[in-house]
């Protein structure tokens, strides 16, 4: 077998290409999530605690000078990151919570009877017969 043909079973097993999907659906929510937070959630919350942006926050190691602009430990879009994470983590477990109740009730839904096969339903329609001839003697 060739090389090719083995990178093409693997890619075209189903865990790979659902992996690929999760992934790219991932990407555009992290997107999403990251723009609620920059433009919805921090500028209240910034607000709150003074009209601070977080993005901005830093502490200065060394003041500016002529020849060298100044040296800064910009811990704000850290915090910024970790908030996105934090929302994005539970929104995730929040999405997994709903497909997880979903999977239970499907499970607890009973399932329907299968239906007697055609020899079955025959077979009862001739006992049904003869009961009826029985009756009538």
């Amino acid at each position: 077998m060739g090389m090719m043909s083995e990178f093409k079973e693997f890619a075209m097993r189903g865990n790979v290409v659902d992996m690929a999907v999760g992934i790219v659906i991932g990407a555009a929510f992290g997107k999403i999530v990251a723009a609620f937070v920059d433009g919805v959630l921090m500028p209240p919350l910034g607000l709150a605690i003074g009209g601070v942006d977080f993005s901005s926050l830093a502490v200065t190691l060394k003041a500016a000078t002529d020849a060298q602009e100044a040296v800064t430990l910009n811990y704000g879009s850290f915090v910024q990151t970790v908030v996105d994470f934090a929302i994005i983590a539970f929104a995730i477990f929040l999405v997994i919570k709903a497909m997880n109740s979903m999977k239970k009730k499907e499970e607890k839904a009973p399932e329907k009877p299968a239906e007697p096969s055609k020899e079955e339903k025959l077979l009862t329609e001739i006992r049904d017969l003869l009961k009826q001839q029985q009756n009538q003697s």
